[in-house]
């Protein structure tokens, strides 16, 4: 298909104008053949193609129809649909600055929305991640109320347009069905996934300013709570954190090591289909001893630059590094790194030479 569905096509009109485009003219009867569709259902598809100026009846009267030269017809569509969309973005603008200046002062009932049903709670968790622009942060448990996992389709869409997916997982999740098979497609597309024994709650973030989470346990008609940028929304974002920080990364791997069961290894891998897995869990490494002299180096007052002078490396290996050793302590600021590099004697005997 040519995806013209933005323009508002459905795909027997799309077919209908795909095929006049390609043999120039052709009566009902024949581009009805052509497409395997009755002919009344070929012919509506021509009148809204006509409506559009995308499709005419032949000048000649002879029943024929024929096709509108694609880069004027379909130019002057799309032209008139990005005005569309502007006048809609300004509009949102403008609501987006009546709103903000209303909610000064938020009565909390407009911090927090309550969504009943299931139809209701799936339809808000697929608004949630197609309306994030930077990052979705969840928490997924073995036993969904109201949603399983991910709504896969919004995370496939949000993702194709650059939005991180962090996920952590409860090991459960790897023994449902299709539950290896979606983690491999995930990691996949480059998010960024890990497991963990248990999870508190079902939770999902969209960009630091939107939540969403379970009111209801299973058996009860699923509701769920919608919480905005407040005090609340922090807590939930520092819970998501801070499970985040103790759960194992998973990586795709093409076969499970030999002598693999369900569990494998030190960690307990996520081998869930035995030989056959894609998805398994990894340990985050220790640090190396290029590691080690990286922090000894900063621990002795020396910078980024001299680091990589002294070390013969880039100065953004040496940044890359140092990256990689706060999100392995789980700390925020080289402060804490160091502390962390104490406490676990990463440095020690560096220091005492």
């Amino acid at each position: 298909m040519l995806g013209l569905g933005a323009i508002g096509l459905d795909e027997r009109q799309e077919s209908a104008y795909r095929a006049l485009v390609a043999i120039g003219a052709a009566e009902v009867a024949d581009l009805a053949h052509r497409l395997a569709l009755p002919e009344p259902d070929t012919e509506q598809a021509l009148r809204k193609l006509e409506r559009h100026g995308l499709a005419a009846q032949s000048s000649s009267g002879t029943g024929r129809w024929v096709a509108a030269p694609p880069a004027v017809a379909l130019g002057a569509l799309l032209t008139q649909h990005r005005h569309e969309l502007e006048r809609a973005e300004l509009a949102a603008v403008v609501l987006a600055e009546e709103y903000r200046a209303e909610a000064t002062e938020q009565a909390v009932h407009d911090l927090i929305e309550v969504v009943t049903g299931a139809s209701a709670v799936a339809h808000r968790f697929r608004q949630l991640q197609l309306g994030a622009v930077e990052e979705v942060c969840a928490l997924v448990t073995g036993q969904p109320v109201a949603v399983t996992g991910v709504d896969n389709e919004a995370e496939e869409r949000a993702a194709a347009r650059g939005v991180a997916y962090r996920v952590v997982i409860e090991r459960e999740v790897l023994s449902l069905p299709a539950g290896v098979a979606e983690l491999s497609a995930a990691l996949g597309r480059d998010e960024r996934v890990r497991v963990t024994g248990r999870v508190p709650t079902k939770l999902v973030v969209a960009d630091r300013t939107l939540a969403m989470v379970p009111l209801t346990g299973p058996g009860a008609e699923p509701a769920a709570l919608v919480v905005h940028a407040s005090g609340l929304l922090e807590s939930l974002m520092g819970l998501f954190e801070a499970v985040w920080r103790e759960a194992l990364p998973l990586r795709l791997r093409g076969e499970a090591p030999e002598g693999a069961g369900s569990a494998a290894g030190a960690g307990g891998a996520a081998g869930a289909g035995g030989a056959g897995s894609t998805v398994a869990e990894e340990r985050p490494p220790g640090p190396d001893a290029t590691d080690l002299e990286i922090l000894s180096l900063l621990l002795a007052g020396m910078t980024d630059a001299r680091v990589a002078k002294q070390l013969d490396l880039g100065l953004r290996t040496v940044q890359r590094r140092v990256r990689g050793l706060m999100e392995l302590s789980g700390v925020t600021t080289r402060l804490q790194l160091g502390w962390h590099a104490y406490e676990k004697d990463w440095v020690a005997r560096d220091l005492r030479k």
